[in-house]
């Protein structure tokens, strides 16, 4: 499918698997809207975007908090022209045990992982089903398949998402909709270094630009079909 001069809106578009993404998008010719909290990271991605010749922007929103995201989209949007494409990829981390973790910590993530996935996808899909077409790309992970230890809260929150995802799914194919659920394993994202997760050795460890071309491979399907879901491995752990 021809993607050149769709609008996409990407959360946590400033670093990591968001920033990937949005950088793909734009080499396709794609105008990209990203959100996120640190307005210098912000701004440098959308220089950035903008040097391979696209309309960018950038919205300073907390998706967790939803009279925010009301008004962060609706500009998103309304600076884009048009929507076709959302990428619901905020999301944060922390490790910890089960009675260890403070309570305020587990709520964070739920609320940032879930809420604020369900918030940004509540306001976007009006104008989506209006359109009746457009692409939804929900960013689930492999703990949301299975849990661990100490990653209770994380792990929550991801298999929440995929729940989410495939009822939504289910609800909307028929408006012309897509819904894609993707679970990657580990990827080199600053906050999996940051966490301590991997090294980032870029020979064994997955890289965020081998995320953005799966969800480019996804939409460039013909609109007949439809990635539901898919997960993302390294094939030399």
């Amino acid at each position: 499918m021809e993607l050149k001069n769709k609008k996409a809106i990407i959360t946590g578009g400033s670093r990591g698997l968001g920033k990937a993404t949005a950088i793909a998008f734009a080499k396709l010719g794609i105008d990209v809207a990203i959100t996120g909290r640190n307005e210098e990271k912000l701004q440098e991605t959308v220089s950035e975007l903008k040097a391979l010749g696209v309309n960018a922007f950038y919205e300073i929103f907390d998706v967790g908090n939803y009279e925010e995201v009301k008004v962060g989209i609706k500009k998103c949007i309304s600076n884009l022209g048009s929507l076709d494409i959302l990428v619901n990829n905020a999301g944060i981390a922390a490790f910890g045990s089960f009675t260890e973790m403070e309570v305020s910590v587990w709520e964070n993530i739920i609320k940032t992982n879930v809420l604020g996935m369900y918030y940004v996808t509540k306001e976007v899909l009006p104008y989506l089903i209006d359109k009746n077409e457009g692409d939804i790309i929900n960013v689930s992970s492999t703990a949301g398949l299975n849990g661990n230890a100490n990653i209770s809260a994380y792990s929550a929150s991801k298999f929440a998402v995929i729940g989410m995802s495939q009822s939504l799914m289910k609800e909307v194919r028929k408006k012309n909709i897509r819904v894609n659920t993707l679970t990657p394993s580990t990827i080199a994202t600053e906050m999996a270094l940051e966490l301590g997760i991997t090294d980032g050795n870029t020979e064994k460890v997955l890289q965020p630009e081998d995320f953005a071309q799966l969800i480019v491979a996804g939409l460039q399907l013909p609109r007949r079909a439809m990635m539901a879901n898919a997960s993302l491995w390294s094939t030399n752990p």
